[in-house]
């Protein structure tokens, strides 16, 4: 990726190298499977009646919020376990559940873990296991579920560096071949607007797509507070999970984490074919006491094609605000937007979809609904690898930013830089890496 932060671990960066590690390990994965693990029957296609354990690793407000969603998906099921690297956060989350839900919600103290393991003994106990924690953990935890079989809910994005998009792809290959459930927390391909209109758009209904403009236009999202003070007792490690959104190792940036939602309509739109290349712009006019992310962001994509997307993003204060998806074609062009008219086709086959046609922000609770009833079937959801594809797509898209170079997406999934630490410790020294200048940060 680039120079500014620290480790390089020691890969091959060669294409032809990282496609036939990849061959090889889906053919042993397979390979296994059919040899028999003793899997549970429900990874055999048939249904599942059980009461469903469900283990929450991570109790922020979407943690909460996807843990609400599961508990009303399904008569079922019942909170089993929850996990979080700190006490009061785990409590405050826990608690806002329990009102919720008081008769699905059975986490006594020995089920309440806290600590950088605590994942580990989430999954453990339950069957399905919803990974909600800052998402530089996400490859890591996802690997740990996949391995002992249970369903999973990950929210996006999947992971905030490309070592850790290599390894969620080979997770989510490994999910596949064992049938087990695997839900991304790309939650607007569970808006019904989108859906329509993406369907309609690949149907033809606007023609060849020439290009599509996508914004995440949005306000702070997880500032440091105004009056934020390190007391002397308060380590590295704890002062940066606690204000983990600013922070490029934990949050991806603000690009990674919260506008990978627009890179992923862009990549919906293509049908999930990665992009060529992109250029970006980028950088930070607002000042973030130690944090070291952007807070704008234009990026350019290419796709084989010849279709241009682009995404405008900003989190500032007292700005315009639009988080829309605008397409062109040969025949028309089309939009999804908030108000009355959601999402409209205007050419050759007007079409619109208004607000009056379905519930107002369902798509976090469709999406658990759709996924559970998977899971009951005996067919679970299993997104795979263009779940991982999307968030490589933002990582690309920051790279540049970041470098102010061209980059493609050959160079994007064989980057070598990891940004996350491979071992954690409360006290160890973890100095946060200058923020990137384009120009002058160096892509690796």
């Amino acid at each position: 990726m680039y120079s500014s932060t620290r480790q390089a671990i020691p890969q091959d960066s060669s294409s032809s190298r990282l496609e036939a590690s990849r061959r090889t390990f889906l053919k042993t994965a397979s390979t296994a499977v059919v040899a028999g693990l003793g899997f549970p029957s429900l990874f055999r296609g048939e249904p599942d009646s059980r009461k469903l354990k469900v283990g929450l690793v991570g109790c922020g407000g979407r943690g909460t919020g996807a843990t609400n969603n599961v508990l009303n998906a399904d008569s079922n099921v019942e909170l089993f376990a929850v996990a979080d690297v700190f006490e009061d956060k785990l409590a405050v989350g826990l608690n806002v559940l329990q009102k919720m839900h008081p008769e699905k919600v059975n986490v006594p103290q020995a089920r309440q873990f806290v600590g950088l393991d605590a994942y580990q003994k989430v999954i453990e106990s339950c069957d399905l296991v919803l990974l909600c924690t800052p998402p530089g953990f996400r490859p890591q935890h996802l690997r740990a579920a996949v391995e002992a079989g249970k369903h999973i809910f990950t929210e996006k994005p999947m992971a905030t560096d490309a070592p850790g998009v290599r390894s969620v792809i080979e997770s989510a290959a490994l999910a596949k071949s064992k049938g087990i459930g695997l839900l991304a927390g790309f939650n607007w391909r569970h808006d019904a607007a989108r859906r329509e209109l993406m369907q309609r758009i690949h149907a033809g209904a606007i023609g060849e797509l020439s290009a599509i403009y996508a914004t995440y236009y949005v306000g702070l999202v997880h500032p440091f507070p105004a009056d934020a003070v390190r007391q002397p007792a308060v380590t590295d490690l704890e002062w940066q999970l606690r204000h983990w959104y600013n922070f490029v190792w934990l949050s991806g940036d603000g690009y990674v984490e919260q506008a990978v939602h627009a890179v992923d309509w862009l990549m919906w739109t293509m049908k999930d074919v990665p992009p060529l290349r992109c250029v970006a712009v980028g950088g930070r006019q607002i000042p973030n006491v130690e944090g070291n992310i952007f807070d704008h962001f234009e990026v350019n994509y290419e796709w084989p094609n010849g279709v241009r997307g682009f995404l405008g993003a900003r989190q500032q204060q007292g700005c315009y605000g639009d988080n829309s998806i605008y397409l062109w074609g040969t025949k028309g062009r089309a939009q999804a937007r908030r108000g009355k008219t959601v999402a409209e086709i205007i050419g050759e086959n007007n079409w619109k979809f208004l607000k009056s046609m379905q519930e107002t922000d369902v798509m976090h609770q469709t999406e658990q609904t759709e996924f559970l009833a998977s899971i009951r079937s005996g067919q679970p959801i299993c997104d795979g690898e263009w779940m991982a594809h999307s968030t490589l797509a933002a990582i690309m898209g920051r790279m540049a930013a970041y470098t102010g170079q061209e980059i493609t997406w050959e160079m994007a999934l064989n980057s070598q830089e990891r940004l996350v630490p491979e071992k954690l410790d409360w006290h160890m020294a973890l100095p946060v890496a200058p923020m990137a200048m384009p120009g002058q940060t160096k892509f690796i």
